[in-house]
């Protein structure tokens, strides 16, 4: 069967529209084409609505012409029942003759029943096409399903000689200003993209930080502090009960506006217990921001999937010592003379299948 990427291509580009709005599910986009022409699209706008494909379907002025048509999707269309019925189901109903999918569902929900149903109503079926991009694109919810933890990305902003702050015992202090208003727009722009954002009781205890979307537009991510002694003090901006924060402990405490504690062991494997507990409750991805301690223990133990860091052109001479990555970074960026780094775990298995 004959297709064109171009449409693939298009539906990724539908997808990330819903960006930060239907994690724990992923971005897809859905294109109808009938004799080389779009007939209708759509993608998953935010979660518990309406799939890509039926918006798509729904899109389209002419139902008569879904019998001669070809969808495009990046990812398996769903085979069960959740918050909407299935994907393939409708897909079905709707007469569509071809489908032409980027990927399968790593979800074990549908894991390849998806194509099934179809191939079982005579249905022709394409897989794999632009699968490195569309697997790119989902990298969270892939990262969630395969290796059953969130997807980690640790985020920090130093100066040129490599210091993330000066030194401070306490709130008092101001905090050394690195970012500039486009890296900040950039950092809640990426805040907005991630489930859930985990900081130090040392990051809470001496910025005092609401850990929430303010110089971009977006969900806010849950809140996540490592607090191993209930250190934090009831007037921080964390225990307003704005946003849902979750504190690790060892300790218990009354929980109370929004705000819950888990307690767990503190050991050599306290990340991972961290990790499999934020999995535990459908967290696809997590953002870690710091202290320095914290973040250097992501890196040391492995546990981290991409990293961004902010590099400005100050110069301090003494202060708190950034992490260290043993990776070269694979991509800079320039945002008003900062440099923006982009970095991988090469100690990861590509996200590409097979790898």
């Amino acid at each position: 069967m004959s297709f064109d990427i171009k449409y693939m291509h298009r539906c990724l580009q539908l997808a990330e529209f819903g960006a930060g709005n239907v994690s724990p599910n992923p971005m897809v986009g859905a294109v109808l084409v009938c004799q080389d022409h779009i007939i209708g699209e759509g993608y998953h706008q935010r979660f518990g609505h309406a799939h890509a494909e039926p918006n798509a379907i729904n899109s389209v002025r002419d139902y008569e012409l879904l019998q001669k048509s070809t969808l495009y999707v990046n990812l398996e269309p769903c085979s069960h029942y959740g918050k909407t019925p299935p994907c393939a189901e409708l897909i079905i109903k709707s007469n569509i003759p071809r489908v032409i999918i980027g990927t399968l569902d790593p979800n074990p929900k549908v894991a390849g029943r998806g194509v099934k149903l179809l191939l079982d109503a005579g249905i022709e079926v394409v897989l794999g096409v632009l699968e490195n991009e569309c697997r790119t694109l989902n990298k969270r919810f892939f990262i969630f399903h395969e290796q059953k933890r969130p997807f980690v990305l640790l985020k920090w902003a130093q100066t040129k000689d490599g210091f993330i702050d000066i030194k401070r015992s306490d709130v008092s202090e101001k905090p050394l200003q690195i970012s500039n208003e486009i890296t900040r727009q950039l950092t809640h722009k990426i805040r907005s993209e991630n489930q859930a954002i985990l900081v130090s009781t040392n990051t809470v205890l001496l910025d005092n930080p609401t850990l929430t979307v303010r110089f971009w537009t977006g969900k806010n991510p849950i809140r996540i502090v490592i607090d191993r002694t209930n250190k934090i003090p009831d007037n921080y901006n964390v225990m307003n009960g704005l946003v849902q924060t979750l504190f690790f402990s060892n300790k218990e405490k009354l929980e109370k506006n929004n705000v819950e504690y888990c307690v767990i062991p503190f050991n050599d494997n306290t990340l991972r217990v961290i990790l499999n507990e934020l999995y535990k409750r459908n967290i696809n991805s997590v953002l870690v921001e710091g202290g320095a301690k914290v973040l250097n223990s992501f890196i040391e133990s492995g546990l981290w999937d991409e990293a961004n860091v902010e590099v400005s052109e100050q110069r301090i001479n003494d202060g708190v010592a950034a992490p260290k990555l043993s990776e070269m970074p694979l991509q800079c960026k320039i945002y008003n003379k900062h440099q923006w780094l982009y970095f991988q775990n090469s100690t990861k298995l590509s996200l590409t299948k097979g790898v």
